[in-house]
């Protein structure tokens, strides 16, 4: 009976198997790029028990308008020529941040090529971080 309802309704068991893969290669889309995505709750965490280090890649103007505490600044146009700033960091764990997450996700190749391994990307980026009135510092 079970092998009959499977050759009448052959396609339903193809999309179940295909969207079960596409769940096993990346659950809940939390990861890009090999970055690990987090939400803006969960930055604080990672920031200390991890010792990570935000890495703000806005421009210099955006960043002085507002941004997470501790963050380095390091605008995703000078990115590449300013990845010598980061090398004390090598040990640690780095959270890349823009404004929506998108140019974060483009850093992420660049700064992998430079040696680091351990990245995180917050999740919407401070759109999202200000959505979740969470603490803005300005310089």
């Amino acid at each position: 009976m079970f092998l009959e309802f499977v050759s009448q309704y052959w396609y339903l068991f193809a999309m179940l198997a295909a969207i079960l893969l596409l769940m096993a290669f990346d659950p809940a889309g939390q990861s890009v790029n090999g970055a690990t995505k987090i939400p803006p709750s969960q930055l604080p965490i990672v920031q200390s028990r991890q010792s990570a280090v935000v890495v703000d890649v806005r421009k210099s103007e955006e960043f002085e308008t507002g941004h997470i505490a501790q963050s380095l600044s390091l605008p995703f146009e000078t990115l590449e020529k300013n990845l010598k700033k980061l090398n004390k960091h090598k040990s640690k764990p780095l959270i890349l941040v823009c404004q929506t997450g998108a140019q974060a996700v483009k850093s992420i190749n660049t700064i992998k090529n430079a040696g680091f391994s351990d990245l995180y990307v917050l999740d919407g980026g401070i759109s999202a971080w200000g959505k979740e009135n969470l603490p803005l510092t300005k310089s």
